[in-house]
């Protein structure tokens, strides 16, 4: 009882509960006296003695939920758990053998093997590690949750584990016959896979909890990561995109108005005032003409930066005018063309059916190297030193081939090529992030985790009009 308390006790802490050594002697007292065949008693009785205040009972209880789940298997290390499953000391004494051996074998990975066959607890210290939060540090969204858990897995060596578990199959049955060892190689791959719920679990608990941190900084929805954002702050950041479409086409027509008559031209003015003795009775004006650029934008519509491609694409749609001539692609691993679908349609249904996969499959994982030689072969000639390229994409090219020349390419042939990035430079170069490639190529990249940021690449691409 003492053990188990003890270790609920290590995870309040450090989940930020302040325990005293005063309270955790009453909650000793209380477990003795209520005991653990009633978990509602249990519960109430321990939050009555540890928390002080309603925020702590709300995190006391979210706590004790979560280590006594049935995902957690908390109680006793690996050998009680077994005992409990009905193997006798012989058949543990043999895989204990096993693991021994293999533990030597795995050297470096020692810790994930003295962590398996452990208390949950030293699974948990393992994870409260400095090294552990380091490598949690770049996730900034729960599209990332699965490639930091094979991170963290890594670090802890349960992939090696897994193979020495695969390894010691054929050992257990000739060690314990066909029948019992390939009971026990089935229980140690449930023993494995709780493990790896509970790291998942971990990353998936720190996402939260910096997501909760950047919540309360945050006051307004625009500045918020757009992963994080709810249906109704959506709908929030749609309509300042549109007011800031709204606000360009307006100081847009406000010039146009303004270059009619055109600016005073002093010198012409001066000679032709020669004429009436040096009195400018009719100012010349100078004309200042001014070519609209072409726009070509080609956005990765892929689940892991769907929100960002869809609020840049409806504010393109909304922004057309401002340009001489827009064209529109989408890829995941092919390239659609998008251009006449928004002439045709409003921005909602045009965006509707590219999310409904009819422009391009996008259930396929993102090709950026083979979308970005399509995506050169469907432009031809058509570039030059006033079109604008713009891409929209995080980079992460599931390992296959890059093809960074084309974007060199195209900064060559075009006026400009700006790379918008919903990934912060943290991230950039991690797992299978061809960023700092891109980044190299590019004219310039421009960061859009937020609707705030996006707006100020939408600046930043308006200003190369000038």
């Amino acid at each position: 009882m003492l053990r188990v308390l003890d270790e609920l006790l290590w995870v309040l802490r450090r989940e930020g509960l302040p325990v005293s050594t005063a309270q955790a002697i009453d909650a000793a007292r209380v477990a003795a006296l209520v005991g653990f065949s009633d978990r509602q008693t249990l519960r109430d009785g321990l939050g009555a003695v540890l928390a002080t205040k309603k925020d702590e009972l709300t995190l006391f209880r979210a706590c004790f939920d979560r280590f006594f789940s049935e995902e957690r298997a908390h109680l006793g290390d690996l050998w009680s758990r077994l005992r409990v499953r009905g193997f006798s000391e012989a058949e543990l004494a043999a895989l204990r053998e096993l693991l021994t051996a293999a533990a030597q074998r795995a050297s470096g990975d020692a810790a994930g093997m003295l962590a398996f066959t452990g208390e949950a607890l030293e699974l948990d210290q393992l994870l409260a590690s400095s090294g552990i939060a380091r490598a949690l540090a770049p996730m900034t969204s729960a599209l990332q949750t699965g490639f930091f858990t094979q991170e963290v897995n890594k670090r802890l060596g349960i992939p090696a584990l897994g193979s020495a578990l695969t390894r010691m199959r054929d050992a257990l049955r000739e060690a314990l016959g066909e029948e019992r060892g390939a009971a026990l190689a089935a229980a140690l791959r449930e023993e494995l896979d709780a493990m790896k719920r509970r790291v998942r679990a971990h990353v998936e608990l720190s996402l939260a909890r910096k997501l909760g941190e950047a919540d309360e900084q945050a006051a307004r929805a625009v500045d918020r990561p757009f992963s994080s954002l709810s249906p109704e702050e959506m709908a929030e950041v749609r309509r300042a995109l549109r007011r800031l479409a709204e606000r360009l086409r307006g100081a847009e027509r406000v010039r146009k108005k303004r270059s009619r008559r055109g600016r005073i031209d002093p010198h012409r003015t001066l000679r032709r005032s020669l004429r009436t003795g040096g009195i400018p009775f009719r100012p010349a004006r100078r004309v200042r003409r001014r070519d609209k650029p072409r726009l070509v934008l080609l956005c990765d519509v892929s689940d892991s930066v769907r929100l960002a491609s869809r609020f840049m694409l409806e504010l393109v749609a909304a922004s057309q005018e401002l340009f001489m001539e827009t064209r529109s692609f989408v890829f995941v691993s092919d390239v659609g063309e998008t251009t006449d679908l928004f002439r045709r349609k409003s921005p909602e249904a045009a965006l509707a059916a590219i999310e409904s996969g009819r422009v391009v499959d996008r259930t396929r994982n993102s090709n950026y190297g083979r979308a970005l030689v399509a995506f050169e072969e469907r432009l031809g000639r058509g570039v030059d030193r006033r079109t604008t390229v713009v891409i929209l994409g995080d980079g992460r090219t599931n390992f296959l081939p890059e093809e960074v020349s084309v974007v060199e390419r195209l900064v060559r042939r075009a006026g400009s090529v700006l790379w918008i990035c919903p990934e912060p430079p943290a991230t950039w170069g991690t797992g299978d992030s061809a960023m700092p490639r891109y980044a190299a190529a590019a004219s310039r990249v421009l960061v859009a985790r937020t609707a705030g940021e996006l707006e100020g690449a939408a600046r930043e691409l308006l200003a190369r009009r000038k």
